[in-house]
């Protein structure tokens, strides 16, 4: 029997295996014999019943997507190393990302505790604000497509559907954009999609994480959809002192919804909690700490409610910063999770990390 032909690409990077297949196209494992090291390489999917204007729609937005991923310097997405066409499809060459996806942690562990929930909900949005930044909307946010790696590392994939300032307007024949029960209920509608969209999706993520089940669950894409656009969320059972962030998360008017700067503050209060001191946070607390915060797109100072006369205690700056650590008990923590840690400008540091199954 012949020995196999090694399949490489650019005469540098050499495909070993298969690590996943999506809608979009297969992810390989693969060595860059240049550097010698290891990377992903990502190869588009190109179905036989496809027109030749699909097959081209496809080829535009896999060089879309590193084009905007490569813009985001954020530890909480993967690098991405090289786009290259070779035989007229494009391939994505990515920093390879030993992990679980969130959703196979739940699937495999069950729901997660509030704070480890918090900790990953802060690391997710550092990555959404680092693409905001930038002008780039990632419009997938699912537990799917966020990874969690063994040393308690959070990485958000897939920036196939993202767009950007000033993109032109892709089609949509044959696609499905984003997935129903983690689809904003604005962007469900066709009215709107921003910064607040990947908010919503953060929040499902979120609800999913800690609940173990999705927000809208549903037995058909149909009814699925029908609830996101006109019923609230399934009210969350397991959340605890998340519920009140949840609930900011998934206001279904993106005018009236929880800011990114507010829910990072206010995740980092229930990380930094800990567990036996978690009864004294109660949803009213966490909530009178969200109206002290400041509003950074109308001004400097705490938003007060109505009537009030003092300022409640607690974190007053926008962006991120939360009350400090509080010594305590660590919750068991499953795959990829990790103790709350020193914060550094861009994510938690990765000293901050624990290994797999670390008490």
């Amino acid at each position: 029997m012949p020995e196999q032909q090694t399949r490489l690409l650019a005469e540098r990077y050499e495909l070993i295996a298969p690590l996943g297949r999506g809608t979009m196209g297969t992810v390989w494992r693969a060595r860059d014999r240049a550097l010698g090291r290891e990377v992903a390489v990502k190869e588009i999917r190109q179905d036989q019943g496809l027109t030749e204007d699909q097959r081209a729609e496809l080829r535009e937005r896999m060089v879309r997507e590193g084009r905007l991923a490569s813009r985001i310097n954020h530890p909480s997405v993967a690098a991405i190393h090289d786009v290259l066409i070779q035989d007229d499809s494009p391939w994505i060459i990515m920093e390879l990302i030993e992990a679980r996806s969130l959703e196979q942690v739940i699937e495999e562990e069950g729901p997660l505790p509030p704070r480890l929930v918090a900790e990953i909900g802060v690391d997710l949005l550092g990555a959404l604000r680092a693409a905001h930044s930038q002008g780039i909307t990632h419009r997938d946010v699912k537990p799917g497509n966020v990874l969690i790696t063994e040393s308690g590392r959070v990485v958000l994939t897939d920036f196939g559907i993202a767009k950007a300032e000033g993109d032109s307007r892709l089609t949509k024949t044959g696609m499905v954009i984003g997935s129903p029960g983690y689809t904003a209920p604005e962007r469900a509608r066709g009215e709107y999609t921003g910064p607040e969209s990947d908010i919503w999706s953060l929040g499902a993520t979120l609800y999913f994480a800690v609940e173990g089940r999705p927000a809208y669950e549903r037995a058909t894409i149909a009814e699925t959809l029908a609830a996101l656009l006109s019923e609230s969320a399934d009210p969350p059972t397991q959340a605890g002192r998340l519920r009140p962030v949840l609930n900011g998360l998934l206001n279904k008017d993106y005018r009236q919804r929880l800011s990114a700067a507010k829910a990072e503050t206010l995740m980092r209060m229930v990380a930094d909690t800990p567990t036996s001191e978690m009864p004294a946070l109660t949803a009213e607390a966490l909530m009178a700490q969200e109206a002290a915060l400041p509003d950074p797109f109308t001004d400097s100072g705490p938003r007060r409610p109505a009537g009030s006369q003092g300022r409640p205690s607690g974190p007053q700056e926008a962006y991120g910063a939360g009350a400090p650590p509080v010594p305590g008990p660590q919750p068991t923590r499953p795959a990829g999770a990790r103790p709350s840690g020193p914060q550094g400008p861009s994510g938690p540091q990765e000293a901050a990390r624990s290994p797999l199954g670390a008490p």
